[in-house]
């Protein structure tokens, strides 16, 4: 029976942990990066919610507003606002 050197399987071993350990490094930096992201986008949905909220109220107040004056009747008529 031929005999196996395992000399070439330790190398290729070592090698492939190191390899292991950049991935690992490189994930870990990558994770760090969308954590630091996640905090900007959640105040911008925030803040995208805030101006449909406000967009809201002053269509409802312009709809308040157009009734007092009488002005519907000679308006088109409108669909209502839906964020979307």
């Amino acid at each position: 029976m031929a005999e196996v050197a395992n000399e070439p399987l330790f190398e290729l071993m070592k090698r492939m942990h190191e390899r292991f350990d950049k991935v690992d490094h490189t994930l870990s930096e990558v994770k760090h990066e969308l954590n630091a992201m996640r905090g900007p986008m959640a105040a911008m949905s925030s803040d995208i919610a805030n101006i449909y909220s406000i967009l809201g109220r002053h269509d409802d107040r312009l709809d308040r507003i157009e009734r007092r004056l009488e002005l519907r009747e000679f308006a088109e008529p409108r669909v209502p606002y839906a964020p979307g």
